[in-house]
């Protein structure tokens, strides 16, 4: 099927790729299918797009590979919603709000996207821990580069 996208233009995706978030995401409770579409396979990016919407679409980021010790725990609830058999099918990944420059660009640890792959549910999980996890993280040079 192609659909419209934000970012990318007409591009063809597959029905069996469409991930359901059921509560749709925060701000977005009517929007509840979107495709993964990656940016560049060397980078830790990829873009959430609505199959619904072509205007809604977002940069995400696999908050890892800029925060190594990002953790949270799931609730029984989470886990029932995702329907999570094993933790390897579950993705984590957080909402990007690009600036002008990438250095200037945050990513949002308080509200992060889960995902299990093999169900093709979403949830974006609201975390309590608003200290460590800020809504505005900096996301500068990957931990670990070489810069």
């Amino acid at each position: 099927m192609i659909i419209d996208t934000k970012f990318l233009g007409k591009t063809e995706i597959k029905e069996e790729d469409i991930l359901t978030f059921e509560q749709g995401l925060l701000g977005l409770k009517d929007v509840t299918r979107f495709v993964l579409q990656p940016i560049d396979e060397d980078l830790p990016l990829a873009i959430l797009q609505s199959v619904e919407n072509k205007e809604i679409g977002f940069v995400i980021a696999y908050p890892f590979a800029f925060k190594e010790d990002y953790s949270f725990d799931l609730s029984e609830e989470d886990y029932e919603q995702l329907q999570i058999e094993k933790i390897e099918d579950v993705l984590t990944y957080t909402i990007v709000t690009m600036k002008e420059t990438f250095k200037e660009s945050t990513m949002n640890l308080l509200a992060p996207l889960v995902i299990n792959m093999e169900k093709k549910f979403g949830k974006q999980v609201v975390l309590q821990d608003n200290k460590s996890y800020p809504l505005r993280y900096p996301m500068q040079i990957l931990e670990g580069s070489a810069e």
